[in-house]
C-alpha cells in the first residue's frame, strides 16, 4: 500500500510527532496535530520533555578533531584564501577598460604574482629534490680501490699489484702548498662555497646549450660526489643529480674530509688515481716531498691529464707551463704564495720520462707472491681485505743479491741448453738466500712467472740427498748413540770413528735391518768407494752415505727428525722414519734448506724465514707477527757441525777457501737416483742454498734423472751457480 500525499503537502504538521498523525483517539479530523487537544497535552508534554532530558543525557561527547584533520582544514583554508586570491589576479582578456593591443597585456600584479608563483614552485621543487636524494652508504667500489705496493729492503720500491695505481694519504701528510695548488687551479672558493657554484652551473648551462655537452661548472665538492658515486656521463640528469649530492655532502662532511677525499679519488694521468701516486708516477717521491711548483703542475693535469702531460707531445707541454704558470700567480692572487717565493719558482719541474713504479712480471712475481702469502699470514689479513688493496709491504728482499742469484742461475739455465737441449727443457733451479735472523734476503723462483708460475725455490718435490747430513750429525751430537735396546745412550764427538765402507748393511742393536721385502738395507756412497773406519767430521766433510745412514739408526729416527725440524725444515717434508731418512730422502725447499744451515751459522738458534719486515695501509701500519729465535741445539753442536762444513769447503775448494779467509762453510748434496743435486753453503751469516733438478710440469711433479746437467762432485752445476752468485767463482 502506497501512502498518497495530498496536493499542498501534509496539513497542519506538528513539532513533537509526525505531522498530521491521527491522535491515540482516533480524531478523524486531527484535533490534536497542531495545538494538541486540552486533555493529552499536558501529559504529552510532560513525557516529551522528559524523553528529551534523557536522550540529552545519553548523547556522546564530539571527539577531537585528529592531527590529520586539523591539517586537512588548514590547507582547506589556505586553498580558500588562495583560490580568492587567484580569482582577484586571473587575467581577463581581453582586458576590460583597455584599447588596442594593451587589451592583451597583462598587468604588473599579474605578471609580478606569476613570478612570484613560479620562483615558489622552483624552490618546492628543489626542497623536494633535496629532500629524497640520499648519499649511498658505500662508495663506488673503483673508487675506493687502491694497489698495494712492494718495496725492497733498502725502502725504494719493487712492485705493484691491483687493477689501479691508487694509494689514500690522510690529509694531514699533504703539504699546506700542494692542497692550496689544489684549490688554485680547480675552485679558490672552496672552503666558503656550499658545495656547489651558481655561477659555474650557469656557465655549464650555457655551454652546454652552445656545444651541446655539460661542460664545467664543477666544485671540487661536486667532483669529489662525481668521483665516487656517481658516473663520468656527461647529461642533465646526472649534473642535477651531482649538485643535490653536493648541497648534501657538503652537509654531512667537513670540507677537510671533502677535500681529502677528491685528493684520494682523482685521475692524474699515468694509469694513477690520487695525489700520492700522482707525486710517486710523475716525480719519484712522496706527496708530503713536492714543493708548490710540482703541486702546480699535477693541479693542471685535472683538467686532463691526456692534454697536460708534457712527455706526450710538444703541443701539451705549452698547455703545462701556461697553466703551471697560471696557478701559481693565482696562489699569489688569493695569499697562498708571496711573491717572493712565487719569484723563487722561475723553471717549469720537468717531470720523469716515464712511470717509475714498478709492474710485476719475471722475477718479481715469485718474489711478489712470497711476500704476500707471508704478509697474509703475519698481519692476519684477509684475502678480501688485502684484495681491496692499500698495503704497503716492506719486504726483506736484498735487490743486489736477487739480482746476482738471478744472474747466476740464468747463466746455467743457458749453459745447460747449450749442452743437453733435450734433457734443460724440464731442467729447474730453486735458490734462496736466508740470513741467520732468518730474513729472506733472495730467491729465485724461476725463469718468469707469467710463464711459469711454479716457484722453485719453495717447491718441496725433491729429495735433500747427502745435503741432510749435518742435521744427522747434529742429532747424534745432542742426543748420543745407543748400541744395545736397552743401554744408556753414549756421548759422540767428531772423532768418534764410524764405518764408512760402501754397500755395509745398517744394524740395529738386534740384527741387521730388513726392509718390507725382505732384503737387507745398506747405503751406497758417491762412486762406491769405501773409507774404512772414519771420524764422523770427516764423514760429513766428504759426505760418506753409509756412515750417516748408521749414525741415525744408531740415534735414533726420532730424534733425527726432531732435530730438523728444530733446525728449521718443515715436518710435513720429512721421510718417514726409515734408515732412508739419514740418507736425504726428505724433501725440503731451498728456502728451508738454507734456513737450516743458517741455524748452525746462528749458533744453534733458529729464527723461521721469514719475507716481510713492515706493513702499512695508507701511513697507519699494521701489526706483524715477526718470528722470535729459539734455541734449536747446543752452542757446542751447532759449532761442531758448522766447523765439519768449513772444511767440507775447504777440502771441495781450496782456492776459494783461501780467498774467502775461512769465512765460508758449505757442502754439496747429491741423491742416490741422480734426481736432484745440492749446494748449501754460509757466509757473513747468510746461507744460499742451491739445487738443481728436473721435472716435467705438464705431467707430474715426479723428478726425473738429471742426464749430467747437476755436474759432478768435482764440478758441480749448483756450486757454480752459489759461488757465481757469491762472488766466488774462479
Amino acid at each position: 500500500m502506497q501512502l498518497r500525499i495530498p496536493e499542498g503537502g501534509i496539513p497542519g504538521g506538528g513539532r513533537d510527532g509526525v505531522a498530521g498523525a491521527p491522535s491515540a483517539a482516533g480524531d478523524p479530523e486531527g484535533a490534536g496535530s497542531s495545538g494538541g487537544s486540552p486533555a493529552a497535552s499536558p501529559a504529552a508534554s510532560s513525557g516529551s520533555r522528559a524523553s528529551r532530558r534523557a536522550g540529552a543525557g545519553r548523547r556522546r561527547k564530539a571527539p577531537e578533531s585528529t592531527l590529520v584533520a586539523r591539517l586537512v582544514a588548514r590547507l582547506v583554508a589556505v586553498a580558500v584564501v588562495f583560490g580568492s586570491w587567484l580569482r582577484r589576479v586571473r587575467p581577463r582578456y581581453p582586458r576590460p577598460g583597455r584599447a588596442g593591443w594593451k587589451r592583451w597585456v597583462p598587468s604588473w600584479r599579474q605578471t609580478g604574482g606569476a613570478v612570484l608563483a613560479s620562483f615558489g614552485l622552483g624552490f618546492l621543487s628543489l626542497s623536494f629534490a633535496y629532500a629524497v636524494t640520499d648519499i649511498p652508504e658505500n662508495l663506488n667500489s673503483y673508487a675506493t680501490q687502491q694497489d698495494n705496493v712492494y718495496f725492497w729492503a733498502d725502502g725504494t720500491p719493487m712492485a705493484r699489484t691491483g687493477w689501479v695505481q691508487r694509494q689514500a694519504v690522510e690529509l694531514e701528510d699533504v703539504p699546506e702548498d700542494v692542497r692550496w695548488a689544489v684549490l688554485a687551479a680547480e675552485n679558490e672558493s672552496f672552503y666558503s662555497d656550499p658545495g656547489i657554484s651558481f655561477k659555474g652551473i650557469s656557465r655549464a648551462v650555457l655551454r652546454t646549450v652552445g656545444q651541446g655537452s655539460t661542460q664545467g661548472g664543477s666544485t671540487i665538492t661536486q667532483q669529489y660526489v662525481k668521483n665516487v658515486y656517481l658516473t663520468q656521463e656527461q647529461t642533465y640528469s646526472r649534473k642535477f643529480t651531482e649538485a643535490m649530492m653536493a648541497l648534501k655532502l657538503d652537509n654531512k662532511m667537513s670540507k677537510d674530509e671533502i677535500l681529502e677525499g677528491y685528493l684520494n679519488t682523482s685521475w692524474f694521468g699515468r694509469g694513477t688515481y690520487g695525489i700520492q701516486r700522482a707525486a710517486q708516477a710523475y716525480y719519484g717521491k712522496d706527496v708530503s716531498g713536492l714543493n708548490a711548483s710540482e703541486a702546480a703542475f699535477l693541479a693542471s693535469l685535472l683538467k686532463g691529464a691526456g692534454l697536460y702531460d708534457p712527455t706526450l707531445s710538444a703541443n701539451n707541454r705549452v698547455r703545462a707551463v701556461e697553466r703551471w704558470r697560471w696557478t701559481l700567480d693565482r696562489m699569489v692572487e688569493i695569499g697562498r704564495l708571496t711573491p717572493e717565493e712565487r719569484a723563487g719558482y722561475r723553471d717549469f719541474p720537468e717531470p720523469l720520462e716515464s712511470n717509475p713504479l714498478y709492474n710485476t712480471g719475471e722475477q718479481s712475481d715469485y718474489l711478489v707472491e712470497l711476500a704476500t702469502q707471508y704478509a697474509k699470514k703475519a698481519a692476519h689479513i684477509s684475502d678480501k681485505d688485502f684484495d681491496r688493496g692499500g698495503y704497503q709491504i716492506y719486504t726483506t728482499f736484498d735487490k743486489k743479491r736477487v739480482d746476482a742469484l738471478t744472474k747466476s742461475v740464468n747463466k746455467a739455465r743457458d749453459e745447460a741448453r747449450r749442452k743437453n737441449p733435450g734433457a734443460a727443457k724440464h731442467v729447474h733451479y730453486g735458490a734462496a738466500s736466508v740470513a741467520v735472523d732468518g730474513r729472506i734476503l733472495a730467491i729465485h723462483g724461476g725463469p718468469d712467472h707469467r710463464k711459469q708460475g711454479y716457484n722453485e725455490s719453495n717447491a718441496t718435490t725433491v729429495r735433500a740427498g747427502s745435503a741432510f747430513q749435518p742435521f744427522v750429525y747434529a742429532a747424534a751430537l745432542e742426543h748420543g748413540v745407543r748400541k744395545s735396546r736397552d743401554g744408556a745412550p753414549e756421548r759422540v764427538t767428531g772423532e768418534t770413528l764410524y764405518p764408512g765402507d760402501d754397500g755395509v748393511p745398517v744394524t740395529t742393536p738386534e740384527g741387521p735391518y730388513w726392509d718390507r721385502s725382505g732384503r737387507k738395507v745398506a747405503a751406497k756412497n758417491d762412486g762406491g768407494r769405501s773409507y774404512g773406519r772414519i771420524s764422523l767430521h770427516r764423514a760429513l766433510a766428504l759426505s760418506v752415505n753409509t756412515t750417516f745412514m748408521q749414525l741415525g739408526m744408531d740415534t735414533g729416527l726420532d730424534k733425527v727428525r726432531a732435530t730438523a725440524a728444530a733446525a728449521g725444515l718443515l715436518p710435513s717434508s720429512l721421510g718417514a722414519q726409515v734408515p732412508a731418512l739419514s740418507a736425504g730422502s726428505s724433501t725440503p725447499s731451498a728456502i728451508r734448506m738454507a734456513g737450516g744451515y743458517a741455524t748452525f751459522a746462528a749458533e744453534g738458534r733458529h729464527t723461521e724465514p721469514y719475507a716481510v719486515l713492515k706493513v702499512t695501509r695508507n701511513g697507519h701500519e699494521v701489526a706483524v707477527d715477526v718470528p722470535g729465535a729459539r734455541r734449536a741445539v747446543d752452542v757446542e753442536t751447532a759449532a761442531a757441525v758448522q766447523s765439519a762444513l768449513t772444511d767440507a769447503f775447504r777440502a771441495a775448494h781450496p782456492g776459494a777457501a783461501a780467498a774467502a779467509g775461512g769465512a765460508v762453510a758449505g757442502k754439496v748434496g747429491t741423491t742416490e737416483d741422480d734426481t736432484a743435486a745440492w749446494y748449501v753453503g754460509t757466509e757473513k751469516k747468510v746461507s744460499t742454498a742451491v739445487v738443481v733438478y728436473r721435472i716435467d710440469l705438464a705431467r707430474s711433479l715426479e723428478p726425473l734423472p738429471l742426464e749430467g746437467l747437476g755436474g759432478t762432485a768435482a764440478d758441480s752445476v749448483p756450486y757454480r751457480v752459489w759461488a757465481r752468485a757469491l762472488g766466488h767463482a774462479g
